[in-house]
């Protein structure tokens, strides 16, 4: 069965829709409840749902807009459910959105930034470029910038954010970040896995991450 794309105004969400979320999240992880994703839809203005089948296979907050006028697509809660499909959900998801960031920012590049618990995350990176952090490569003062930007952007006191590490020191819940789980680890970078190093699970602590989607790209989307 192919996978169904909508995305819609967080508005617009029903609370059988929510329940349907939290039931995904029950078995990951995350286990954010209804009222956790309520709070998240309140604070994005996109949510992005994928279905098989008419069962709900993942989802995501986000929204489009400009920090200090560069385009961007902010992503923030998201979960994809452990299936066989799940790098095919996650797809379906990313495209959806960067399709609409071309609708609403023609012509430019745009910066994706979220939120990793695990390295599994920088699957959803795949067609970015620049990407902000990543192995052999040391971020100039303008990435940290940027990485101190998102922090405040999702929220985070600035004395819970280590601008170089990139990591977000949790508060012991589990960090709202896309979460997932790559069905191939082996094809990630294994360069990847040592930002994770100074990542406590326990505590919930994340790694802010963002990367570019460049106008050519975008507009093979349309």
């Amino acid at each position: 069965m192919a996978i169904e794309v909508e995305t819609k105004d967080c508005t617009q969400l029903g609370d059988a829709e929510l329940a349907e979320m939290a039931d995904l999240c029950a078995d990951g992880p995350s286990r954010f409840e209804v009222g956790v994703l309520s709070k998240a839809a309140e604070a994005w203005v996109l949510v992005t749902l994928a279905r098989e089948a008419g069962r709900l296979k993942g989802f995501s907050f986000s929204t489009l807009e400009r920090i200090g006028g560069t385009p961007s697509v902010i992503v923030g809660l998201a979960s994809i459910k452990r299936t066989s499909k799940r790098e095919t959900v996650l797809r379906a998801i990313v495209n959806d959105q960067l399709r609409r960031a071309v609708l609403a920012f023609p012509d430019e590049d745009v910066l994706v930034g979220t939120r990793f618990a695990t390295v599994s995350g920088y699957e959803a990176f795949k067609t970015l470029v620049d990407i902000v952090p990543r192995p052999d490569y040391l971020a100039t003062g303008e990435e940290r910038a940027w990485g101190r930007r998102l922090a405040k952007r999702f929220g985070i006191n600035a004395s819970r954010y280590d601008e170089r590490s990139f990591v977000v020191r949790g508060d012991n819940n589990y960090p709202e970040v896309l979460d997932h789980e790559t069905l191939k680890p082996e094809k990630l970078d294994p360069g990847y896995a040592e930002f994770f190093t100074q990542v406590d699970d326990g505590r919930g602590d994340a790694l802010i991450a963002f990367g570019w989607a460049t106008a050519d790209d975008l507009l093979k989307l349309t």
